[in-house]
């Protein structure tokens, strides 16, 4: 197997259940999507802000900050600088054992300037959103149920409109940041949209799994199997203890949109099996070319 045909691999079986229509929604995403996203972290050396985070049930759920933390310790394994921006609820839970940037705006103004306040102080080298509401055309953020839920959300969008770096978002029904770049087919999705572009959209059936898939890759290049670190459960569990609950539910359980954790661990090993099968090889420096925030690549 090839890096092309990894590629279309993984994107294939991370939306292979279709739970949210994701599988019709990668007809829109020009192929090798998770590629050119994990080349933008290849052999990175800074910082990379990974924003996460929906507001469920007057918490936050569990399909996100999994991801978040994943990819955050296989980033730190790897040399690079992360650091995960979310609410000021979740950035308490995660305080004790991840570098966090608390998010404090209410409003698109404040938070406009709270991201040039950090994006200038970080001077991050990438940005990944992972289920992040973005704002819909009515500058509003909605749920899967159409619901307003605007009061309770941080926002993360203007740090990716705003970066000078590249910036990844990873969704995985439709009302996520960087859900814009497939405004083709929002009306299939029959939800709330999100409208924020990001230079590189993942879809996912769980977007916990999104980050799974950008792991595999920087595994496969650096030749260590940073897949077998993540331990999905342990993670759930951290995350019900402190308040979190399931998406989908709204039960404070360890499972994912109604997914037991197996679901999680079957994806990994199946990444695991289709990295070690590869012959891809480590991109060169040149194929990591800046993004240009907010638009295709």
């Amino acid at each position: 197997m090839n890096e092309s045909q990894l590629g279309r691999a993984i994107e294939a079986l991370l939306v292979a259940r279709n739970l949210r229509n994701m599988a019709i929604a990668r007809r829109a995403l020009r192929p090798g999507y998770y590629l050119r996203a994990a080349r933008h972290l290849h052999r990175i050396d800074g910082t990379v802000i990974i924003g996460t985070g929906f507001p469920v049930a007057g918490t936050f759920e569990t399909d996100g900050p999994v991801g978040a933390m994943a990819l955050y310790q296989a980033l730190d394994a790897l040399g690079a600088r992360p650091v995960i921006a979310c609410g000021e609820q979740l950035a308490q839970v995660l305080d004790a054992d991840f570098c966090v940037l608390p998010l404090t705006a209410r409003n698109l103004a404040d938070a406009q300037a709270e991201a040039d306040s950090h994006l200038a102080r970080l001077q991050p080298r990438a940005i990944v959103a992972i289920e992040c509401p973005g704002l819909a055309a009515d500058g509003r953020y909605y749920n899967m149920r159409g619901d307003d839920i605007s009061a309770r959300c941080t926002l993360f969008d203007p740090f990716i409109g705003q970066a000078a770096c590249p910036t990844l978002a990873i969704g995985d029904g439709g009302n996520e940041i960087g859900m814009g770049n497939i405004s083709e087919v929002h009306r299939e999705l029959d939800i709330r949209a999100s409208v924020t572009r990001c230079d590189e959209l993942l879809l996912a059936d769980i977007s916990n799994w999104g980050a799974y898939g950008l792991i595999a890759l920087l595994a496969l290049w650096a030749q260590r199997d940073l897949l077998a670190d993540i331990a999905p459960a342990a993670a759930l569990d951290y995350l019900c203890q402190r308040g979190g609950v399931d998406g989908v539910t709204g039960a404070n359980t360890p499972t994912e949109d109604g997914l037991q954790v197996q679901e999680g661990r079957d994806v990994i090993a199946q990444l695991r099996q289709l990295t070690q099968f590869s012959t891809a090889l480590p991109p060169s420096h040149s194929d990591r070319q800046r993004g240009n925030n907010g638009t295709l690549p």
